[in-house]
């Protein structure tokens, strides 16, 4: 995990609001496949979206809600090794710079943020 500055945090919503999730989470939770997938998805791409459909079945309160997407972003940023940018709805977006230098997309924007 990569701490980034609240200007890097605002250029990396910034390239992933065009995008679709390219991950989504079901009423059977994350599951290490799942982690996996995440995994495999963020070293392709750098910056992924995942939606949580697992929220929608939840029929706590907003406050339960909130708590566990929260716990959600928490599990995926440390066992997939990436940054949580932000959680905006049942969508969060996660980073993770890629492996090679010459393969990473938002070094040069992150550096100038």
């Amino acid at each position: 995990m990569i701490e980034i500055t609240a200007k890097q945090r605002k250029y990396l919503e910034k390239c992933a609001q065009p995008m679709n999730p390219l991950v989504q989470i079901g009423g059977a939770g994350l599951t290490e496949e799942q982690i996996k997938n995440i995994s495999k998805v963020l070293a392709s791409h750098e910056l992924i979206k995942i939606k949580y459909n697992i929220i929608k079945s939840l029929s706590g309160e907003r406050d339960e809600i909130q708590e566990s997407r929260l716990s959600l972003d928490k599990e995926i940023e440390e066992k997939t090794d990436s940054t949580h940018v932000r959680t905006i709805g049942n969508v969060a977006i996660f980073y993770r710079p890629a492996e090679k230098p010459a393969d990473r997309k938002y070094e040069k924007g992150l550096s100038k943020a």
